[in-house]
């Protein structure tokens, strides 16, 4: 069975243009990777994106099995280098529960079996082009997004990632249960926020591709600032 894993990694200042400059040298290495299906080196941002983050990356990967995954980490040397420049990673290990549009033209996370729940931890991936005409509406819209989903119950952690600044954005959270991230997204509780902006995204046709993925946390390694969010449990 294949397995997604979503790496933090956090370098050390003093090796922070090392890293800018992995981001163009890494991939190619990692097409090499035999059982490596898909993968993303991602940069971060806060504010969900909006401002880099040149000592946090993220690694997106999906392998044919979690042993091709444990050989990567423990043996590769693209990962070698990063784990001596790293103040700290976090690995999670995760199962799609459920997927819908394309990366690239392409559907990673599909494949396994039908739609899924879980109960636990889960994780919530999106992904998006943005359209360039857009791109001024959808970045006005996403700073009040970032600070309500900040102070939802349930989340655990939560990032921007990026392939391209402005035009090439993903989100990456975890939360302590499906029912709480549902709660956020959808409950009528909370302010409204969150569900606007996927009715202009509709509406204003604000991106050329998307995706949604819902995974469950098999589990984690490493931290992320400074602990393991999973490991804090819920009210912690």
């Amino acid at each position: 069975m294949s397995l997604t894993t979503l790496t933090i990694i956090t370098v050390r200042p003093a090796h922070r243009r090392w890293a800018l400059a992995r981001m163009g040298t890494v991939p190619p290495q990692l097409k090499r990777v035999t059982g490596l299906r898909f993968h993303k080196l991602l940069g971060s941002g806060f504010d969900f994106g909006l401002r880099p983050n040149l000592q946090r990356y993220g690694l997106l990967a999906v392998w044919d099995d979690a042993a091709t995954a444990e050989q990567f980490f423990a043996t590769h040397p693209a990962w070698q280098d990063y784990q001596q420049r790293a103040e700290e990673t976090w690995t999670a290990y995760l199962e799609p529960l459920q997927a819908h549009g394309a990366w690239d033209a392409q559907a990673p996370f599909t494949g396994e079996a039908a739609p899924k729940t879980a109960d636990g931890p889960v994780a919530v991936l999106t992904r998006a082009s943005i359209r360039l005409l857009r791109a001024w509406s959808f970045w006005q819209a996403v700073p009040p997004v970032s600070r309500a989903v900040a102070q939802a119950p349930g989340l655990l952690a939560a990032i921007g990632l990026g392939e391209l600044p402005v035009i090439r954005q993903a989100t990456f959270s975890v939360w302590e249960s499906a029912a709480l991230m549902r709660q956020y997204a959808y409950g009528a509780q909370h302010d409204g926020r969150h569900q606007d902006v996927v009715r202009r995204t509709r509406q204003e046709r604000w991106y050329s591709e998307e995706l949604f993925a819902r995974f469950r946390v098999l589990r984690t390694t490493g931290t992320w600032d400074g602990h393991d969010p999973l490991a804090l449990g819920p009210g912690q």
